[in-house]
């Protein structure tokens, strides 16, 4: 039998309204969508980059469960509810001293409390990150990888530490690689040849100096793939194939816990493909 959904007048007008419109029907709500409910409440600095069969499988329910919660919210369905997400997370990114703010305000920024709150995330990040990976589209990366002459890594601001990592353990492996920094504006994309393969890591909002290398490489003729957080990522139409990474944040601040696994992944299963030189 269907979960019934108990219709609203209007959808809330912001992730607070729906916060508060959450606190006063969930317990009222069928056993689905409270798992519905359950998982937004606990995941919801995802919602702007995750698709609806993303969020219904890690609830635990089917697709149209979690459309019948977004009705129940008074969405007209996922989409609805996903650009109110999309439109706040694009209007507020606190810099780093309201962050800061924000956790004293709350009493959160004793480093032992931290250490927990950061650790949690991490853990929440890799329990997604093993519920969601495409193993096939890992495969399929890794094999393309394996098969390319040099390759080209570029990640800018937070994705710079996860390109410089797996560039390190590369180059440890004797694995041809160069990472691209895009220092003094220069970007070097006249290395990047048709043999070669650029692996691209950016998160939202997308770092516009990532985007201009990639498609120089693009336009080279040497395959692109990426690894993002959002399906919407822009790259994902030049990319042969993509992987996603979402981290859990705490008060915005985030570690890129799923993207280092990842890109360990990646390295050490090349490693074992081309060996290690002497």
């Amino acid at each position: 039998m269907e979960d019934k959904i108990e219709r609203v007048e209007a959808a809330p007008a912001s992730i607070s309204e729906l916060l508060e419109r959450l606190d006063r029907t969930t317990a009222a709500m069928p056993k689905r969508l409270r798992q519905c409910a359950d998982y937004l409440r606990a995941h919801i600095n995802l919602v702007a980059v995750t698709t609806v069969a993303d969020m219904a499988t890690a609830a635990g329910v089917a697709p149209s469960a979690f459309m019948r919660f977004c009705q129940a919210l008074g969405f007209s369905g996922y989409s609805e509810m996903q650009a109110l997400f999309r439109s706040e997370y694009a209007q507020s990114r606190p810099d780093y001293a309201e962050r800061l703010s924000d956790l004293r305000a709350r009493g959160e920024h004793g480093s032992a409390q931290l250490l927990v709150d950061f650790v949690e995330a991490g853990h929440k990040s890799l329990m997604f990150l093993s519920n969601m990976a495409e193993m096939d589209q890992l495969a399929q990366v890794v094999e393309r990888m394996a098969k390319a002459r040099t390759l080209h890594l570029v990640g800018m601001r937070r994705a710079y530490p996860v390109v410089c990592y797996m560039g390190y353990m590369l180059q440890k492996m004797g694995i041809p690689c160069v990472v691209h920094t895009g220092n003094a504006g220069i970007e070097f994309t006249s290395a990047i040849l048709p043999d070669d393969l650029l692996f691209a890591v950016t998160f939202a909002p997308f770092a516009s100096e990532t985007r201009s290398i990639a498609e120089a490489a693009h336009r080279s003729g040497a395959p692109v793939l990426l690894l993002t957080d959002s399906a919407d990522c822009p790259l994902t139409e030049i990319a042969e194939a993509q992987l996603i990474a979402r981290e859990v944040d705490v008060g915005a601040f985030r570690v890129p816990t799923s993207s280092m696994t990842l890109v360990t992944t990646i390295a050490v299963a090349l490693g074992g493909i081309r060996g290690i030189t002497e």
